[in-house]
């Protein structure tokens, strides 16, 4: 699929994500925000948001591949981490890192956003990521 990734100057220059991503396709994925829970509903690393964020990142993997598409179609990730403070974005990235076998498009990050939030849907729940893709 035709995707341009864009990092204009005056915005920073970010490893982990770009600021603007333009994607022509003929199909939008939606994936629902995925929690750290395996196929049976058990949360993975609990208190660790390291492990969570990868169980997560594979659950968007394995939602993704259920509509035909990827990671390298993967145009923008919603990123949501509760009790957010000055060490989750090191977790999180360590994270992104043990997923990336599933998790890491071959030609750079897409669009994100992470919110620190108060809470997410369940106790323990510490990241609920959420995707869109495009197809050709």
């Amino acid at each position: 699929m035709p995707m341009q990734l864009i990092n204009p100057p005056g915005l920073p220059q970010a490893p982990t994500y770009s600021q603007v991503v333009v994607a022509t396709g003929s199909r939008q994925v939606i994936v629902a925000g995925q929690v750290p829970c395996d196929a049976g509903g058990a949360l993975v690393g609990a208190g660790d948001l390291a492990a969570q964020t990868e169980q997560a990142l594979r659950n968007v993997a394995t939602a993704l591949a259920a509509a035909g598409a990827s990671f390298a179609d993967v145009v923008r990730l919603g990123i949501y981490v509760a009790g957010y403070d000055e060490h989750s974005l090191e977790q999180v990235r360590a994270g992104v890192v043990a997923a990336s076998d599933v998790a890491v498009r071959p030609d750079g990050p897409p669009a994100a956003t992470l919110v620190g939030v108060a809470a997410l849907a369940f106790p323990g729940q510490l990241i609920e990521i959420e995707a869109t893709a495009v197809l050709p």
